[in-house]
């Protein structure tokens, strides 16, 4: 009985884990090239604003966290640097910078939604029209499907 109680814990263990590491590589796996340093340049043609993802924020930790340049300009937002890599990455416009969880979802219904964020060494994300950067202040990356805060960055 003891052994088919340690088999039945080790399996469950071994599947709980495989399932675990399936949801962190799987982005990876999965995930568009990054952008070239020309698509990087591009959009640097229209920059208005500039700041940072840092890796010392808050609700950072060693498997979320950022840390690079963000410029913003009307028609898109260009971030060179890394972000930690995870399914379902979408980038946010924020009426003031957020470093946790909690001030992400006190301040939601004032924050704009950019568009997906689809890679993690550099990423390119098209600005929409109706959008004005200069209306907010800071840019975040949230993980929609877990409800995680990832990274942000004030950039006015």
């Amino acid at each position: 009985m003891k052994k088919i109680l340690l088999l039945i814990v080790s399996h469950l263990f071994i599947a709980i884990f495989g399932f675990a590491m399936g949801l962190y590589t799987l982005p990876i796996l999965t995930a568009p090239d990054a952008p070239d340093i020309k698509a990087l340049s591009m959009g640097e043609q229209q920059v208005l604003f500039e700041g940072r993802f840092q890796p010392d924020l808050k609700d950072s930790d060693f498997l979320h966290k950022g840390d690079g340049v963000l410029k913003v300009g009307s028609k898109r937002v260009v971030f060179e640097g890394q972000i930690s890599p995870g399914p379902d990455y979408i980038l946010y416009l924020s009426p003031e910078m957020v470093e946790t969880k909690v001030d992400f979802l006190r301040l939601e219904a004032d924050m704009v939604q950019v568009g997906a964020v689809k890679t993690f060494d550099n990423f390119v994300v098209e600005m929409p029209a109706h959008i004005n950067p200069a209306d907010y202040k800071a840019a975040i990356v949230w993980c929609e499907s877990f409800g995680v805060f990832i990274t942000a960055g004030a950039y006015q």
